[in-house]
């Protein structure tokens, strides 16, 4: 697909995953938006091929979610009006020494750190879970396949399942 100068996807009339960030964090121009373009640094630096995306674009949420990943989710960053919440799609098998972890706890899977205004964030420790997200992502092992029944075929003889008669 070819870029126009505009920054917009020929064809499509679409921007790029990244542009559609980067005009998100432009819209909210507060706290907000500085917090979400922070993080955003810190995950592209702390996991280089780190894939941005934008996902679950609907009518009440127009601009999307920004979605980071490498070889599965690894995070969201979603802003509210009070907080900019970084949910981590694997966050209850990651290790959070540091604890950054403050919501979604009392799932089984998702973990999420909510960002308040004039909150410092822990850039040495967000990192560290930004490349444990995504060494979980690359090293599970692919979703096996059902294991399908040998069928014996109809001229074979029936398998004896019972004990051994006695020699004699």
């Amino acid at each position: 697909m070819k870029k126009t100068k505009s920054g917009v996807a020929e064809g499509k009339g679409e921007a790029f995953p990244s542009q559609r960030i980067d005009a998100r964090i432009q819209e909210l121009n507060d706290w907000r938006g500085d917090t979400l373009a922070r993080v955003r640094m810190l995950i592209k630096h702390a996991d280089p091929e780190v894939v941005e995306e934008v996902k679950w674009r609907k009518p009440s949420n127009p601009a999307g979610v920004p979605v980071w990943s490498h070889a599965g989710i690894i995070c969201t960053g979603e802003t509210y009006k009070n907080v900019v919440k970084l949910t981590f799609a694997t966050g209850a098998s990651l290790p959070d020494p540091s604890g950054l972890f403050n919501s979604s706890l009392e799932g089984n899977t998702r973990r999420a750190i909510d960002f308040h205004e004039g909150d410092r964030i822990d850039e040495k420790a967000l990192q560290a879970l930004i490349r444990a997200a995504a060494t979980l992502n690359t090293s599970a092992p692919a979703t096996s396949r059902p294991v399908r029944s040998r069928k014996r075929p109809k001229s074979a003889p029936p398998i004896a399942t019972g004990p051994s008669p006695a020699p004699g």
